[in-house]
């Protein structure tokens, strides 16, 4: 339900008359519901804010949340919801913050500075304010949340030089889709940057391979060669081969070792080391 001109202009008369007695309840209100994780200071500013935001815009015409008229309410809405998300607030805490300046309305209309008709038309603006509030402020966790599981999964996927021209990555957990395109990514993005002629790719950490999982391998492989380098599969325990096996999954001519000693020691006989150490130990 939208505010009339005429009950919009009352509100934001009513909140300029009695300024100073609605921001300290509104105040305290709020800092009794957030329990002291929030500064006194701090939250008497934000609260001067909308206040100050709410005088403005009302004598103009503040009928509705959504309204052209009242972008600078909803911007220091948005800014206050995503403060709250990102501090880890609950949606609750954050919604009290706006609702809570019904119960300062109710004690005017309780001393006669207010008639009971405006509160309800008030409280219907302050609920659509608070429904505002807390949209935001679950886009802004939402969004919080895809970014923390985007570094999941960026830490959960290292790419590491284990040896010149040869470099390793380490899986551990289940490969879906998503990891498995981090996992390529950052591979061939570490080999452009080495130049390795070498990836192993270790699924020791992986507790199972199904043909979802190998696709998702076979798929890196056939990456990494379209750059020019080639890939060990190391970590093939027996519980992991005889699924393969029943599975009926083909590897082809894709290299693959049951640890990733034996394929890091399988890389350097390719690369001539272990030969040339041989020869050094021969010659002396």
């Amino acid at each position: 339900m939208a505010l009339t001109i005429e009950e919009s202009g009352r509100l934001a008369g009513l909140l300029a008359e009695h300024a100073e007695r609605v921001v300290q309840r509104w105040t305290e209100v709020v800092a009794a519901s957030l329990r002291g994780r929030l500064s006194q200071a701090e939250l008497r500013l934000q609260v001067q804010e909308l206040h100050r935001s709410m005088i403005e815009v009302g004598a103009e015409g503040l009928t509705d949340v959504q309204s052209e008229r009242a972008a600078e309410v909803r911007a220091v809405l948005a800014e206050l919801s995503r403060g709250r998300a990102r501090q880890g607030f609950s949606a609750t805490e954050t919604a009290i913050s706006i609702y809570a300046l019904k119960d300062v309305l109710a004690e005017l209309a309780d001393s006669g500075d207010v008639e009971l008709r405006d509160v309800i038309a008030f409280n219907a603006l302050i609920d659509q304010m608070g429904l505002f509030t807390f949209e935001t402020y679950v886009q802004t966790r939402e969004g919080l949340i895809a970014d923390q599981a985007e570094q999941l999964l960026e830490l959960s996927t290292p790419v590491v030089k284990i040896w010149d021209g040869v470099v390793a990555v380490p899986l551990v957990g289940t490969l879906d889709s998503a990891r498995a395109q981090v996992v390529m990514e950052r591979l061939l993005q570490t080999l452009v940057d080495t130049g390795s002629p070498y990836a192993i790719i270790d699924i020791t950490g992986v507790p199972a391979v199904d043909t979802q999982v190998a696709q998702h391998i076979l798929k890196t492989v056939v990456a990494a060669r379209l750059m020019g380098a080639d890939c060990i599969i190391s970590g093939i325990r027996p519980q992991i081969a005889q699924t393969i096996v029943a599975l009926g999954i083909e590897f082809g001519d894709i290299a693959t070792k049951a640890s990733l000693a034996d394929a890091l020691r399988h890389v350097l006989r390719l690369t001539g080391v272990e030969t040339a150490r041989r020869h050094a130990r021969r010659e002396a």
